[in-house]
């Protein structure tokens, strides 16, 4: 972090910094370790938010791009750019599992799910095994189409990917989320190589991916390996993403993803050589329905097998393609908080019976100091399983981005139009915070 403290007339966050830090001492004289390392962090990154902003200032004052989109880094970090992908090689092989995917689909094709009692409170057993009716013939039909999708998965492609690199998704208006995660990657100290993904050319921004190539970072289109009007949910984007990155070894980060620590030991981590997969914990145990492990071959019947299995979530996950290359979500969560992509990953191993390594601390919710509103969740280092020691802040509730917290006027930018920035709006829960600091 650098504050340009000599500088003439600097914005007023410069002045405020030492009254800052006082409170964050204040504060820290009570209180367990845990709650230090919250708050702590909830601080360093708005601070650290701030100042960044306070440099694009100074340094391109006349650019409304930087203004309210993304930042220009002043130096780079000499990071070669990934490899580009083989595109015909890796459309003709997407091509094929696509018609293997086709032939043998679940039954029925859709479901029909009752309405949790609750979204709040955790379902009880009862209301699991009610919320979704499947027959026991589509049962039997989706179980013997599931065994012959994972006799049919094509053999790991040689040559086809390479290398170690972090994989990310963005466009639209998580591009300005995804600036700050990007930011804050370098800002630690990741050397690794960088593909930012997005789903077609209308959610490309071109100028913001020729700055990312001095950092090492990439932008790559979905579109010009598949037919992307079949991905149905963004959440399907995802898997995509991993699949046709050009790395063989990934460390996948969602947009929102703010990283507090360097990640690139984690390739080395025992956890991740072990097993080639780690993953990171949730909030709650699984809501799968009780057909779920028999569809997918861990049970001879419906079972509750699941039921107190830890859940993950998918806002970061290392994935080794070569030992992990063959791989029905409302089953799995049948809607319920947190449903998406984050199981299918776990259940697909559980499924081929490969090992992985799920953290064992439990996630920490950082929270809006002084108040109840939550910021995200603090994820664990996994190369530290004796104690847990932050390494990702997934904010999933407040996104970071200098557009949404600062950008005054971008709610009448007819280009991209947004609501208020969090600094124009005085009910937002952070308003305060960031007038004040």
């Amino acid at each position: 972090m650098i504050i340009h403290g000599d500088d003439p007339d600097p914005p007023p966050p410069t002045h405020r910094l030492r009254n800052t830090l006082r409170k964050i001492r204040r504060y820290h004289k009570g209180g367990s370790p845990r709650q230090h390392v919250v708050v702590l962090f909830g601080w360093l990154l708005i601070i650290y938010l701030v100042f960044r902003l306070q440099r694009y200032l100074l340094s391109r004052p006349s650019s409304p791009f930087l203004l309210c989109e993304t930042p220009i880094h002043e130096q780079s970090h000499n990071i070669v750019l990934p490899h580009s992908p083989n595109t015909e090689s890796l459309s003709r092989t997407w091509k094929t599992l696509q018609a293997i995917y086709d032939a043998h689909p679940p039954q029925p094709l859709e479901l029909t799910l009752k309405s949790f009692k609750s979204l709040s409170d955790f379902p009880d057993l009862e209301d699991i095994k009610d919320h979704t009716h499947i027959s026991k013939e589509d049962a039997e039909v989706t179980r013997n189409n599931h065994v012959q999708v994972t006799k049919k998965l094509l053999p790991y492609p040689n040559g086809l990917f390479s290398g170690q690199g972090i994989v990310m998704l963005a466009g639209g208006r998580y591009t300005g989320f995804a600036t700050t995660g990007l930011g804050m990657l370098r800002e630690v100290g990741s050397k690794l190589p960088v593909e930012i993904w997005v789903k077609d050319h209308a959610e490309e921004n071109d100028e913001w991916c020729k700055e990312l190539a001095n950092e090492g970072i990439a932008c790559r289109r979905l579109s010009d390996f598949m037919d992307t009007q079949l991905l149905e949910h963004g959440y399907q984007l995802k898997i995509s993403s991993i699949f046709f990155s050009s790395f063989e070894q990934i460390l996948f980060l969602d947009a929102d993803n703010v990283p507090v620590r360097n990640p690139d030991g984690i390739f080395k981590s025992r956890a991740f050589t072990d097993t080639g997969v780690i993953l990171w914990p949730d909030y709650w145990t699984h809501t799968g329905a009780p057909l779920l492990p028999y569809i997918v071959g861990l049970s001879d019947a419906a079972s509750e097998v699941l039921r107190n299995d830890q859940t993950a979530e998918s806002g970061q996950l290392m994935w080794d393609k070569r030992r992990h290359w063959k791989h029905y979500y409302t089953l799995i969560s049948q809607g319920w908080a947190g449903w998406g992509d984050k199981d299918t990953f776990a259940i697909a191993l559980q499924s081929l019976r490969q090992d992985f390594y799920m953290v064992p601390h439990k996630l920490v919710t950082l929270f809006v100091n002084g108040s109840s509103s939550g910021i995200g969740m603090l994820q664990a280092d996994p190369t530290k399983p004796a104690a847990y020691e932050p390494m990702f802040l997934h904010s999933n509730i407040i996104k970071w981005s200098i557009r949404g917290f600062f950008c005054s006027g971008c709610a009448n930018d007819e280009k991209d139009p947004v609501a208020l920035s969090a600094w124009e709006d005085a009910g937002s829960s952070i308003n305060s915070h960031l007038k004040e600091h």
